[in-house]
């Protein structure tokens, strides 16, 4: 089970903080409730009462009597409702069907790739959800919302990718009414970095407040919460740091139009291009992993340079940001200790010496995981907000 008992990086306000609260299973009284949240007793009842009505929460053993009749206790149904997530990535999907604490029940994953068009991809996360929603032995109607993750910048507010570089076909595409015409839930997208930040700290880092989520694959990117709060930006390209430039780099053209990219230099297929230059035959980042678990020096010490590489950016991020966790996930990590020494070593010598004292710089915990876990946070989040319990209750 995921732990949610911090609540979200998505931020809750008001009458959401209750749901927030209830989320964490531990049961507690609506005069707990009130004061916990500063809402009034008659607006905790009602909401109290409404998701009991829903089967979101239920009552559990009542609470120690100071005296007269011991009060009530309710605590999250968990098993109440499902949500979808999947993680659309260039070229796999992974789709998992949770319950509303994040333990997920049933998965599925296929190499897919994303230049196949929205209408194929979203086609067969629909069907495979459908597909383990049956085979759970779940009512459709239990679905209440999809998360979704895609491998480029997404207006949050719509959910459509725009300008996405690798995705072609999908810029503007209407992906959230796409999908409801085949599910009426609703439906959240946002970038796949984005939403493994948020399932990284949900699984290894739910105390975190200040966290960045570097992700190195074919691409590089990251993720930032900040404040507890994920930070997506004014255009909802925060984060994107596979564009900022290295001078190591200058005279290395880049698919975005420029050159020096970090991600020219350090992602998976420039580190395979590096290699290929010194005569070493890899075709890809994948290719480049089986050398380094094999002890190639020369893949070794490629990979190493990359993470001095992605370290130099991420210098400038500990300044900015001041994150107490960075930790590093993607296909790439899977180098493993290789490519965080080479992060380190950049961070950890460059930095102000404050700003690092208590700076963990980690391999990601739910790895493969963390993008999947992440759309079912925001799945859940929306589920269980104040506007996603009246749509609940419509339904």
């Amino acid at each position: 089970m995921v732990d949610i008992s911090r609540g979200s990086a998505l931020g809750s306000s008001g009458a959401s903080e209750l749901f927030q609260l209830l989320r964490d299973g531990v049961p507690r009284t609506r005069a707990s409730l009130a004061q916990s949240t500063g809402l009034a007793r008659s607006t905790v009842a009602a909401r109290v009462d409404e998701l009991m009505r829903l089967g979101l929460v239920s009552p559990v053993a009542d609470a120690a009597s100071t005296g007269g009749r011991p009060p009530s206790q309710f605590a999250l149904n968990p098993a109440a409702r499902i949500v979808l997530a999947a993680d659309l990535g260039a070229s796999h999907a992974h789709i998992a069907v949770t319950d509303l604490a994040g333990s997920v029940l049933a998965e599925r994953s296929e190499r897919k790739d994303i230049v196949l068009g929205p209408e194929n991809v979203l086609g067969w996360m629909v069907d495979a959800g459908l597909t383990l929603i049956d085979e759970l032995g779940r009512d459709r109607h239990d679905l209440a919302a999809i998360g979704i993750g895609v491998p480029g910048p997404v207006e949050h507010s719509t959910g459509r990718p725009v300008n996405p570089p690798i995705m072609p076909g999908w810029d503007r595409f209407d992906v959230p009414g796409w999908v409801q015409q085949h599910l009426e839930v609703p439906v959240l997208v946002d970038n796949d970095v984005n939403i493994m930040a948020l399932g990284e700290r949900a699984v290894a880092w739910p105390h975190v407040e200040h966290l960045v989520f570097v992700k190195v694959a074919t691409g590089i990117g990251s993720g930032i919460i900040s404040g507890g709060l994920l930070q997506r930006g004014a255009q909802g390209i925060a984060g994107d740091i596979g564009h900022v430039r290295v001078a190591r780099g200058a005279d290395v053209p880049c698919h975005c139009g420029n050159r020096g990219c970090l991600e020219a230099l350090a992602s998976g297929p420039a580190i395979a291009r590096s290699l290929r230059e010194q005569g070493v035959d890899v075709q890809t980042g994948g290719d480049v992993i089986d050398l380094v678990k094999r002890g190639d020096l020369d893949a070794i010490q490629a990979v190493r340079q990359a993470g001095r590489d992605i370290g130099e950016v991420l210098t400038a991020c500990v300044s900015l940001i001041n994150p107490s966790v960075i930790a590093i996930g993607g296909s790439m990590a899977r180098a493993g200790e290789h490519l965080i020494a080479g992060v380190r070593e950049i961070v950890y010598t460059r930095s102000m010496p404050l700003a690092t004292e208590h700076l963990a710089i980690v391999q990601s915990a739910a790895a493969e995981n963390a993008a999947v876990l992440g759309a079912s946070m925001l799945a859940i989040h929306h589920a269980l907000s104040p506007e996603g319990i009246d749509a609940l209750a419509a339904r």
